[in-house]
Order: structure tokens, then C-alpha cells, then sequence
């Protein structure tokens, strides 16, 4: 092999194309790792937020953007950003030489959750302050997205009625319970229960409105009412 001229070439040429990537590998990790090469100037929100506050997020960039353009850490700078109030999800993109673009997404309150929480559009339970009026939402740990569907489902079933479901609840036997409203109580039991809300829906629709305090829809061909003092004396009159 020593008197192999062009394999020793070869082998002499391999071995100094590795010094030099080796070299140069260096010198770019020890550049792009200088504190003064390539500085982070900006941060730039994406659009502006409606309920996520501003200053919270100037804060949390503060405390935890670290080194420069190259070796911030976002994942750790989006983690951050997510613990805040009302931060749903956080997608952070350098943006060279000097910046970086947060777009943040916001949580949308649908429902408040067990009187202590938020439960957004996509039926995930989140913690924020709000002075909204809201739906109430009743449920175990666990339940969220599945009452979510279901008040979507009932929502539009009553919408035919102009009445707004005020509280949903589903108790830990999963049977679950509508208040509208008008004050109305409806209990639909732990099946067919867009069928039995139907069957109250029809009956409103053809034989007139009707003010029940009670409406128990888990019999098979019927249902129970308890009528409110006015309309039973209305019904007495008449």
C-alpha cells in the first residue's frame, strides 16, 4: 500500500478535507456563540392580542430570551409565553438578522367551568379572569370537550325555540341536565337524549309555548311537567 502513489493521495486529501470541516465547524459554533455577534434587537407580535396582556408578554420575553439570534432558546421562550392568562397556543420564527415573530393564539371563552374555570370553543379548560356571561358548564375532570359537543348539539335543537341553554350539566353517572333561559329545567337522562329533547322541541312547537319550572324527558313515551304558578293559573282561566 506505502507504494500506492494515488491511494496514498487520496487518504492525504481525505484527511486534510477533514481538518478543514473540523476547523471551520469550530470557528462557526465559537462565532455564532459570541454574545456580541448577532444580538437579538426586537420581538415582534404577530397580530395584536385582545386579551392577553402586553406588558405580560414584554415581561416574559425579558426573563427568558438569553444569548443571541442563534442560541435563544424558543422552545423554552414559547413554554413561557403559554403559562400566561388567555395564551391558548404560541408559535415563535426567527426572523434574521435580528428578530423574532411571535404569533400568539388566544383562548376563546365558551362556558365557565364548575363556577372556577374556562372552557374555550374547542372544550379545553383553561384559568383566566373574565367578566363575561357565560353559559355554566358542570362536569368531572375529563369531561370538558365531551359537554362542549353536547351543548353545541342542544343549542341547536332549542335554537328553534329562541331559548339559549344557561347551564349544562352532566353528573358523575353521566346523565345530564339543560336549564334554559326561561328558568326551564329539562332532564334528559344518560341516553337518546338528542331524541328526548326533540320530543320536548315538537310538543313546545305544536301544542304552544308553555313556562315549565320542571320538565323530566326519561320516559319512554312521555315526560313529566311541573308547571310554573303563572301558567298553571293561566291554564286554570282558560
Amino acid at each position: 500500500m506505502w507504494d500506492n502513489a494515488p491511494l496514498l493521495r487520496n487518504i492525504a486529501n481525505a484527511l486534510f478535507a477533514c481538518s478543514v470541516f473540523a476547523v471551520l465547524s469550530g470557528a462557526v459554533y465559537y462565532a455564532v456563540h459570541l454574545p456580541g455577534l448577532f444580538p437579538l434587537q426586537s420581538v415582534r407580535l404577530d397580530t395584536a392580542p385582545q386579551r392577553v396582556e402586553v406588558l405580560q408578554v414584554l415581561q416574559t420575553v425579558r426573563n427568558d430570551v438569553q444569548g443571541n439570534f442563534f442560541t435563544v432558546d424558543i422552545e423554552r421562550l414559547r413554554q413561557s409565553l403559554e403559562k400566561l392568562p388567555w395564551v391558548r397556543s404560541v408559535s415563535i420564527r426567527r426572523e434574521f438578522p435580528q428578530r423574532l415573530a411571535v404569533q400568539l393564539e388566544e383562548h376563546q371563552a365558551l362556558a365557565r367551568w364548575n363556577n372556577s374555570e374556562l372552557v374555550n370553543r374547542q372544550g379545553e379548560v383553561f384559568v383566566a379572569d373574565s367578566e363575561q356571561i357565560l353559559p355554566g358548564f358542570i362536569g368531572q375532570a375529563g369531561d370538558a370537550s365531551e359537554v362542549t359537543q353536547r351543548y353545541a348539539e342542544f343549542s341547536q335543537q332549542l335554537a328553534t325555540l329562541d331559548l339559549q341553554v344557561t347551564q349544562l350539566a352532566l353528573s358523575p353517572r353521566h346523565a345530564w341536565q339543560l336549564r334554559l333561559n326561561n328558568g326551564t329545567v329539562l332532564e334528559l337522562g344518560r341516553e337518546d337524549m338528542q331524541q328526548r329533547l326533540a320530543r320536548f322541541v315538537a310538543v313546545q312547537q305544536s301544542a304552544g309555548k308553555f313556562s315549565a319550572k320542571y320538565v323530566d324527558l326519561r320516559y319512554r313515551n312521555g315526560f313529566a311537567v311541573r308547571l310554573t304558578a303563572d301558567d298553571r293559573k293561566q291554564r286554570a282561566e282558560g
